[in-house]
C-alpha cells in the first residue's frame, strides 16, 4: 500500500512544483519591477547571500580578510528575485510534503482508532461470554447437585 501511494505522492509533488514555477516567475517579474521589492525584499537577502558566497569562496582559495564589495542594485535585484522564486518553489514543495504527512498521519490515527474500538468491542464481548460461561457453569453445578441428591436419596 505504501509503495503504491509513494509514486502518486511524488507525481503530485512534481505537478505542484511545476505549477509553482510560473507563479514564482510572475512574482519574480513583479519583484523586479517594484522599487519597494527591489530595495527591501530582494536586495538585502541577495546582498547577504552574495557576502556569504564570496566569503566562503575566498576562504576556500586561501584569502583571509579580503574586503567583499556589495552587488550593484540591478544585480542584487536579479539575484534577490531568483532567491525569492526558489524560496517560493521550495516552500510549495515543503507544504506539499507537510500536507501529505498530515494526511498520512490522520489516516493512521483513524485506523488506530478503528482497531482500538474493535479491540474494545471484542474485550466487551469476551467479558460477556465469560460471565455467561460462569453463569452456565453455576447452573450446571446446581443441576449436578440436584441430580446427585435425587440419585442418593433412598427409594421408597
Amino acid at each position: 500500500m505504501v509503495a503504491g501511494a509513494f509514486p502518486l505522492a511524488k507525481l503530485m509533488y512534481l505537478g505542484v512544483r511545476q505549477l509553482s514555477k510560473p507563479l514564482a516567475a510572475r512574482i519574480k517579474d513583479g519583484a523586479r519591477a517594484s522599487p519597494f521589492f527591489r530595495q527591501y525584499i530582494c536586495g538585502p537577502p541577495a546582498q547577504i547571500y552574495h557576502w556569504i558566497e564570496m566569503r566562503t569562496k575566498m576562504r576556500i582559495m586561501g584569502f583571509r580578510g579580503a574586503a567583499i564589495k556589495p552587488l550593484n542594485e540591478e544585480a542584487a535585484a536579479e539575484l534577490g528575485a531568483e532567491l525569492l522564486g526558489e524560496a517560493i518553489v521550495f516552500g510549495v514543495g515543503g507544504l506539499c510534503i507537510f500536507l501529505e504527512y498530515s494526511r498520512q498521519s490522520t489516516n493512521s490515527k483513524k485506523k488506530e482508532e478503528e482497531l482500538s474500538s474493535t479491540l474494545l468491542g471484542l474485550q466487551e464481548q469476551l467479558a460477556e461470554l465469560t460471565l455467561t460461561v460462569e453463569t452456565l457453569d453455576a447452573q450446571l453445578r446446581e443441576v449436578n447437585r440436584a441430580l446427585v441428591a435425587v440419585s442418593a436419596s433412598p427409594k421408597k
